[in-house]
């Protein structure tokens, strides 16, 4: 089920369902210990003796954040009940807590006696072992917690009353137990303080609220390392109110969204309005350590048994790319931080890494066809310098490239200059950027070509002209060498690449992939080039999914995360794809006219974006419902990238 509604403060991240129930809660990186492993955290409403969870059926739900924030704006009506609920939730931008405002309002019939409860089903440290669950009456507080992380969970009236009317601590998912939650739905808690090993916990809020009134309340989720420090939290909560650290998380957000004096004028406001989105929900999905993370869906857990809640140096490279264009050096800058501490001594990226830059789990083999192999995708090395060349030309920031020339620039330089097969000039062999097959792949021949002369545009710049030239004559002889081997005269087109076989020799890859882009995208070969036109009409041609969502594929017959149903069409539509086709259509533009058709391609992103603004990896193609991360960090960046790309071309244009 998507995460509809991210939030976070680069520490602490929350994500929301679909339903509006919390499932994910990482703390104290993003990405990193995921303290509810998708269990879902109840909301239940009793009313004058009927009794609700807010995922049943008879519940209306609009799921909004405040416009250009990470404030949500949630609706949700039971006209079965007479109740209608408002709910504002933030992070705060400086300290580790969640935040809620709740208006209730009764719609229908006469006076109510409402009673709200909130269930917490935390898995600390992602597992249910050694949990403790109890309530402290000196706080009039829930609290969890196991090791260095406590959770202290509170609520109460907007008039000034501190605390919870009603509390229960409890045991789940053993012994044929399901959890407190039951015992919230007859409108009373057992007050049952404490509870240890797999646990959960309600906390419950008593209203009476008068025929067609409202009433509000607040309810917190304050995250620490130990008592003292969650204690604290809730009296600075206490002390200053619930609203004021909404009020001031929205009116940070909002100016941050916004503070590129910029035109924007020719963008529809529906376009420029999910481009805001879409950096907002990049800095959701950034660690406070500086890693990128790919995404924070754990329901993909259901698929392998792990997430996308890692730092690939590729993904991080194109969202730190897309966030220096849009003029956000800060974010950018410590990703190229992190990169300089993980990046391997001999100067190449395995394929991901933990938040605290670590290596993280893998599926490439270190042994091939019973020979060393290196499980590396190489494109992942080149994309950082040709990410931090584009951001050295913005900021010439010197100071800030100084210490990573040698350590990270030079370092991953020479490892490209090296990693090259002698017989064709190539780059050496390794995992394309699906990371589905091993060979020589287009797409990484374009990014080592342009990462190595991002190198010499460092080397040339530090002085060093004798390197600089050696990178940059590296860079054209991989460019030669694929306009000799990756480019068939028979199909008039590129190829995806050269598959590396058990005998150590290559067989041609001929197929069309939505990837094979990067040839202009990475300045091999210009936009309008012969070569780069027929590749990208075949592309256009073959992936663009059959159906009536339409979108580009990877390429036909892809099967990752595609139902059975869809056997008939290429595979599912992806927004980092069809936003590639997008980046082609703007590059090759002549006139602002002809913007028109990349335009129709950023209006498909808005269309089959959650109408909270969120983009998955991909989406179905016969209904266009979100499929697999969402959301996709990645995708937003492609999104901000594309529009950035057509504002320029734009603004050059008559």
């Amino acid at each position: 089920m998507p995460r509809d509604l991210p939030l976070s403060n680069e520490k602490l991240l929350i994500c929301f369902d679909q339903d509006y129930l919390i499932r994910d809660i990482y703390y104290p990186h993003v990405g990193s210990e995921n303290h509810s492993v998708g269990h879902k955290f109840r909301i239940g409403v009793w009313v004058n003796g009927t009794f609700s969870w807010i995922d049943q059926q008879g519940w209306e739900k609009k799921l909004s954040y405040a416009e250009d924030t990470l404030v949500t704006n949630v609706s949700i009506k039971n006209s079965a009940l007479g109740i209608e609920l408002n709910f504002r939730d933030a992070v705060d931008f400086v300290i580790d807590a969640m935040l809620r405002n709740v208006t209730v309002k009764r719609i229908s019939g006469g006076d109510a006696e409402v009673r709200l409860f909130f269930h917490h089903d935390f898995h600390l440290y992602g597992n249910d072992i050694g949990d403790t669950a109890y309530y402290d009456p000196e706080l009039n507080a829930v609290l969890h917690y196991k090791d260095m992380r406590y959770f202290l969970c509170n609520c109460g009236t907007m008039e000034g009353e501190i605390g919870i009317s009603q509390y229960a601590c409890g045991q789940k998912e053993f012994d044929g137990k399901e959890g407190t939650w039951r015992d919230a739905e007859d409108g009373l808690l057992s007050g049952n303080p404490i509870a240890e090993g797999s646990v959960d916990s309600v906390i419950g809020l008593n209203l009476v609220i008068p025929g067609g009134e409202s009433r509000s309340l607040y309810y917190f989720m304050a995250a620490g390392e130990n008592y003292h420090a969650v204690e604290k939290l809730q009296q600075l909560i206490r002390s200053r109110g619930v609203e004021h650290f909404i009020s001031r998380t929205e009116n940070y957000w909002r100016l941050w969204a916004r503070k590129e004096p910029r035109d924007f004028s020719p963008l529809p406001p529906e376009v420029l309005s999910l481009y805001r989105r879409s950096l907002l929900t990049i800095m959701t999905n950034i660690d406070s350590n500086g890693g990128i993370i790919a995404g924070n869906d754990t329901d993909l857990l259901k698929f392998n048994r792990d997430t996308y809640s890692y730092i690939w140096p590729r993904d991080g490279a194109l969202v730190a790319l897309a966030l220096d264009n849009a003029g956000y050096y800060e974010p950018a800058a410590r990703f190229y931080s992190f990169c300089a501490e993980t990046i391997s001594s001999r100067g190449y990226f395995l394929q991901k890494y933990n938040p605290d830059g670590s290596f993280a789990s893998s599926w490439h083999p270190w042994i091939l066809y019973s020979r060393p192999s290196l499980p590396i995708q190489e494109d992942e090395t080149a994309l950082v310098l040709h990410s931090l060349w584009n951001h050295f030309t913005l900021y010439r920031d010197v100071e800030f490239i100084k210490p990573m020339y040698r350590p990270l620039i030079k370092n991953a330089a020479d490892f490209l200059c090296m990693y090259v097969d002698d017989e064709t000039g190539l780059p050496l062999d390794s995992y394309d950027l699906w990371e589905e097959r091993r060979g020589i792949f287009t797409f990484t021949c374009s990014a080592v070509y342009a990462g190595l002369n991002a190198a010499a545009g460092f080397a040339k710049s530090f002085g060093e002209e004798g390197i600089a030239l050696r990178y940059s004559k590296t860079a054209e002889s991989i460019k030669d060498a694929m306009l000799h081997h990756l480019y068939s005269k028979e199909l008039g087109r590129f190829i995806r690449g050269l598959l590396f076989k058990e005998d150590g020799t290559r067989q041609q890859d001929t197929a069309v992939d939505a990837s094979l882009s990067g040839l202009f995208y990475f300045g091999v070969l210009e936009a309008t080039h012969p070569m780069v036109q027929s590749t990208m009409e075949a592309v256009q041609k073959m992936l663009w999914v059959r159906g009536p969502v339409g979108g580009i594929a990877r390429y036909d017959g892809d099967w990752y995360q595609r139902d059975q149903k869809n056997a008939d069409v290429q595979g599912n539509p992806w927004f980092i794809c069809t936003l590639w086709l997008a980046d082609w259509q703007i590059a090759k533009a002549s006139s602002r006219a002809e913007l028109s058709t990349a335009m129709e391609l950023l209006k498909w992103c808005v269309r089959y974006a959650t109408p909270s603004g969120i983009l998955s990896e991909q989406i179905d193609p016969r209904i266009g419902r979100p499929v697999s991360a969402t959301p996709l960090t990645w995708s937003h960046a492609a999104f901000v990238d594309a529009v950035d790309r057509y504002l320029k071309r734009y603004s050059q244009l008559l």
